[in-house]
């Protein structure tokens, strides 16, 4: 092993000790945990900021969660990563902006954390959005999120995603 692979290594371990803590076992609503929401979501890292500062915000607070998990992430990983997690929170409103029907789809948890978004985005913000590098991967990971609070599904376990997060690191 050489050097890099050591501290790619090293990195994975603190990574995922994240997901092993006590703050990744707290519900993330009423059906998941925050790890099993993580795995649900195919996107492993959006959420990584309430892990981090173990606050598992409760649905009534606003949170800056995915700035301070991008800017957590960025020791490791490039924007394809930490963009989409920064801005997977304002997707939501972006979502609700562009896309009628949009809110009819939510989960109860997520329809509940609308309020905490305020209103859908203006015309000037979503122009605005659409221009922030990865928008697109943003949106899609907002999806993933909206869905991915199913109790008891079965999905790959953590160990699953360490060849992919590795080859994601700078």
């Amino acid at each position: 092993m050489s050097p890099a692979d050591g501290t790619v290594a090293s990195a994975l371990d603190d990574l995922f000790a994240l997901y092993a803590s006590p703050a990744a076992m707290r519900m993330y609503d009423e059906d998941v945990t925050e790890l099993e929401h993580a795995l649900q979501a195919a996107a492993l890292l959006h959420d990584v900021g309430h892990l981090v500062t173990d606050d598992n915000a409760a649905l009534d607070e606003d949170f800056p969660h995915e700035r301070v998990g991008a800017r957590y992430l960025t020791r490791w990983f490039g924007p394809e990563v930490t963009a989409p997690a920064a801005l997977h929170v304002s997707a939501k409103r972006f979502l609700w902006a562009v896309e009628g029907g949009y809110l009819d789809g939510l989960s109860a948890s997520s329809g509940r954390s609308v309020g905490l978004r305020g209103v859908p985005m203006s015309d000037a913000e979503i122009e605005a959005f659409e221009r922030r590098p990865r928008h697109r991967e943003a949106a899609l990971v907002r999806r993933w999120d909206d869905r991915a609070k199913v109790g008891g599904l079965a999905v790959v376990g953590l160990d699953g995603y360490r060849s992919l997060l590795s080859r994601l690191t700078r």
